[in-house]
């Protein structure tokens, strides 16, 4: 390792001195030094058994033994109350094994006693709590220590001085230091690395689990034996469970029985194709697709759910983008011919006044270029309009705004519409501007059809929600003759009109905007006359206050840009 290196990993790979991860070390190094300590008290009572322990000098034995037990029992409660800082605690303790381990030395005999090699266990094990200087330093005073006792053992009859074995013992020791701090900075750098290796995982697993629950399809993750081990959010509320957790380790029988039936065909290899089905709140009509997770025979299957409302929304997208093109250049081409022929309309005109029948002529051409005109604009409409943007609307509340804008427009009294809306909170989930768009045109051709009745209005306006599927709907009623039975399966075809003076798009329009919005707008015959035009707007999953608030205002920026 490079000398830069290490010295940077010798403080930043220390734990620090708060963490639980330094003390616990020192707590366990200390319980060896108990142990020890305890049994060289011990050894005081047992005769001859253990000959060299205090051969010497039995009475320093005894001594320097005592004080390590006790001054290691204090210890233990100093680390575990945490009397003194981290670092102080470490360096009074490896003071005190040094002293204590090179005076039971001395009082054993010397060097000659071997337990010198008590001192290089207690280096490398305080080595590893330590910085690379502290270690040395330590090192160096044990070393030193042990050279003293040769020292002090010259001068002692009975006691023979080996310098050259205290050499070498003073150089195991710094050498232990050396190597034990190296094996302690890479155990901590590998478990520094494991640590944060875990913090990303736990960090990937958890982005995987919020991306999971975004999703707009349904997942589920079944087992082998059709047991749930995993369901995302657009799963639980596409098969209308009451609660996400409730369906957890439970059987998919339990849970979607039709879905279970596709499962156990699909894995016994009789099913060529995926079916649509409804769950049982009968809500959604939804297409699964499954995935073996795995080659084994007891694998599990990965299940996606689309809602196949939203699928033909994004069909309805495309179609209408490519729409917008072919209409765009349709328009560009027809239009200027169109205006070269109104223009010369108007010129003829001027010079025609006194021939009747000129006058006549100029009147059929003006008529029908302002209908091909009209034809145009509506057909722009679908290239020219935003993408849906749908949005939390109270419908009661919208309504009665619409109505007043509606009816102060075209002139028309507030009696000729009336409007019942039962639950009166009942909130819808569609683009405001289109919708709009739509019960414009709705309105009306139902007033321009409507016949008048005494005492009656010309149009009503009925919702709520629907007891069969659980949407919330709009009825537009009038009281006109209806559709024609033969006339009823082409009436939102393009250019399908009854009228002379109609393009044919009015239907057509408002139905490929509620399809853009996941609503469905259909025709409803009346068995006692009239006709009815039914909004079913999209199921929505109810979304906090927030959420509402960031969607508004990300829709209101991006019309205005």
């Amino acid at each position: 390792m490079p000398p830069s290196a290490f010295s940077k990993t010798d403080t930043s790979t220390l734990p620090s001195p708060d963490s639980e991860r330094a003390w616990r070390p020192l707590r366990y190094l200390n319980l060896y030094r108990i142990i020890l300590a305890a049994l060289f008290v011990s050894a005081i009572f047992i005769k001859g058994n253990l000959p060299v322990l205090g051969s010497y000098d039995a009475g320093l034995f005894r001594a320097v033994s005592i004080v390590y037990l006790g001054l290691a029992l204090v210890s233990s409660f100093a680390i575990h109350f945490r009397w003194l800082s981290f670092n102080l605690i470490t360096y009074c303790l490896v003071v005190l094994d040094i002293l204590a381990l090179t005076l039971v030395m001395r009082a054993s005999g010397g060097i000659e006693s071997g337990l010198g090699m008590l001192l290089i266990v207690a280096i490398a094990g305080n080595s590893l709590l330590l910085s690379s200087r502290a270690a040395n330093l330590f090192a160096a005073i044990a070393a030193i220590a042990v050279l003293a006792e040769q020292v002090f053992a010259q001068q002692e009859p009975g006691l023979t001085a080996n310098f050259t074995q205290a050499g070498i013992l003073g150089a195991t020791l710094f050498a232990t230091a050396f190597i034990a701090h190296i094996l302690s900075t890479r155990l901590r750098e590998s478990e520094a690395l494991a640590a944060q290796r875990g913090v990303d995982l736990a960090n990937l697993a958890q982005l995987n689990q919020h991306v999971l629950q975004r999703m707009q399809s349904g997942i589920l993750v079944v087992d082998a034996d059709l047991r749930i081990r995993l369901m995302n959010e657009s799963a639980w509320y596409m098969l209308g469970l009451p609660s996400l957790g409730s369906a957890q380790n439970k059987s998919l029988k339990v849970v979607s029985p039709e879905l279970a039936e596709q499962l156990i065909e699909w894995r016994r290899g009789g099913l060529s194709e995926p079916r649509i089905f409804r769950p049982g709140s009968g809500q959604l009509e939804l297409l699964p697709s499954m995935t073996a997770l795995g080659s084994e025979a007891r694998a599990g299957t990965l299940i996606f759910l689309e809602d196949t409302a939203r699928m033909a929304q994004q069909a309805q997208q495309l179609k209408l983008a490519s729409l917008g093109r072919l209409t765009a250049s349709i328009a560009h081409e027809i239009r200027n011919p169109l205006g070269a022929i109104s223009h010369a309309e108007q010129l003829l005109t001027e010079t025609s006044e006194d021939n009747p029948a000129e006058k006549r002529l100029l009147e059929i051409i003006h008529t029908n270029t302002s209908r091909v005109n009209d034809i145009i604009e509506n057909v722009l409409q679908l290239s020219r309009r935003d993408r849906a943007m749908p949005e939390d609307l109270p419908l009661k509340e919208w309504l009665e705004e619409f109505l007043q804008e509606f009816l102060h427009s075209q002139g028309r009294d507030p009696a000729d519409i009336s409007l019942h809306i039962k639950p009166e909170d009942t909130h819808v989930h569609m683009d405001a501007s289109q919708l709009h768009q739509v019960l414009w045109n709705l309105c009306q051709n139902g007033l321009r059809h409507s016949q008048d009745h005494p005492g009656q209005p010309k149009l009503e306006l009925h919702g709520g929600i629907s007891g069969d599927t659980g949407r919330p709907f709009l009825d537009v009623i009038d009281h006109g003759p209806g559709v024609a039975p033969e006339a009823v399966a082409n009436i939102f075809e393009p250019f399908f009109t009854t009228e002379s003076k109609g393009s044919g798009l009015g239907l057509y329009i408002a139905r490929e905007l509620c399809e853009g919005n996941q609503a469905r707008l259909s025709y409803v015959a009346i068995p006692t006359g009239g006709a009815c035009f039914r909004v079913e707007f999209a199921l929505h999953k109810p979304r906090s206050e927030a959420e509402q608030k960031a969607t508004q205002a990300g829709n209101t920026h991006q019309k205005t840009s």
